[in-house]
C-alpha cells in the first residue's frame, strides 16, 4: 500500500448536524419523515479542486489525469441520457478522443454502464497539450454554454468529493424516517481499493486552499443533491459554525488546519 505522507488521518473528530428536511412531508403523528445529517467539518473546510494547479492524481504515473484515470460509472438511465445529449454537441476541436463508441460496461459488473477508458484515462478527458484545452470535454462544454457542469457530466463526476447516502432509522416507538447523510467522499468511499490510490485530495492540505468554504463553493451541487430549502438551512448551520471555530478549533477539518499552518 502506498504511503500518503501529506494526507491527514481519516479518523478525525467531526461535527455533524441533524435537521428535518423542510421540503419533506410530516408523518400523521407530526414527525419528520426525512432528516438531513450533514458533516459540518467537511462542509466548512477550505477544500477546492486543484486539478491543473498541483493535483498529484490518484495514479502517480498519470498526475495530469487527476481522478479521471477511471471510467465514470453511471447511476441510471437518466444519467446516461444526459451525457449522450451533451456528447453530441462536442466537436473534434473540443473533444480530443471524440467517438460514438464512448459507452462501455464495467468488466466486474456488466449491468453497470461506464465511460470507456482510452490511453489510461476517461475517454472524455482532453490531455495536457490538446489544442482545444485540457480537462473534461463535458466540463468545458458546460463552461462555454454558461451552464453548471452538473447539467452535462456523469453524476459521479460532479458529485465528487461530496458523498450522499441513505438509511432508514427506526425510532423507539416503532416509527421510522429516512436519513440522508452528506459528507466527504474520502478514500473509503472508493471501497477497499481507495486505500491504494497514490494520492487523494480531500485529506491533503495542498487541496485545502480554497477562498470559500465547501458549502459555498459547491452550492449548485449541494442544491442538486438535497434541494433549495434544505440547503438554506444547512448554509445557516455552516455559517454559525464558522463563527465558532476560533473558540473550538476541533471544528476545523484537519487538512484545512494543516494548510493554514503551512
Amino acid at each position: 500500500m502506498p504511503e500518503h505522507n501529506d494526507e491527514t488521518p481519516l479518523a478525525a473528530t467531526r461535527v455533524w448536524v441533524e435537521f428535518a428536511d423542510p421540503a419533506a412531508p410530516l408523518s400523521d403523528e407530526g414527525d419528520p419523515t426525512q432528516v438531513m445529517r450533514c458533516d459540518l467539518t467537511w462542509l466548512t473546510s477550505s477544500w477546492t479542486c486543484i486539478w491543473g494547479c498541483g493535483c498529484a492524481g490518484i495514479d502517480a504515473t498519470k498526475p495530469d489525469d487527476g481522478c479521471c484515470v477511471l471510467g465514470a460509472h453511471f447511476t441510471d438511465a437518466d444519467d446516461v441520457r444526459r451525457v449522450k445529449k451533451a456528447a453530441k454537441r462536442l466537436t473534434d476541436e473540443t473533444w480530443q478522443h471524440r467517438t460514438k463508441d464512448w459507452l462501455g460496461t464495467d468488466p466486474e459488473d456488466p449491468t453497470t454502464q461506464v465511460t470507456r477508458v482510452v490511453d489510461g484515462a476517461c475517454v472524455f478527458l482532453n490531455r495536457t497539450g490538446f489544442a482545444g484545452g485540457a480537462g473534461c470535454a463535458l466540463h468545458g462544454l458546460a463552461l462555454r454554454e454558461g451552464v453548471e457542469p452538473l447539467e452535462l457530466k456523469p453524476d459521479v463526476c460532479w458529485q465528487l468529493p461530496l458523498r450522499r447516502t441513505y438509511r432508514t432509522v427506526k425510532r423507539p416507538d416503532g416509527t421510522s424516517y429516512l436519513e440522508v447523510s452528506l459528507t466527504e467522499y474520502d478514500r473509503r468511499g472508493w471501497g477497499a481499493g481507495g486505500h491504494d490510490l497514490d494520492w487523494y485530495c480531500t485529506g491533503s492540505p495542498s487541496a485545502h486552499v480554497g477562498t470559500r468554504p465547501v458549502f459555498e463553493s459547491l452550492r449548485a451541487e449541494l442544491i442538486e443533491l438535497i434541494g433549495v430549502k434544505a440547503y438554506e438551512v444547512l448554509a445557516d448551520h455552516c455559517a454559525a459554525m464558522l463563527g465558532s471555530r476560533r473558540m473550538l478549533p476541533l471544528f476545523v477539518h484537519p487538512a484545512t488546519v494543516a494548510a493554514e499552518r503551512a
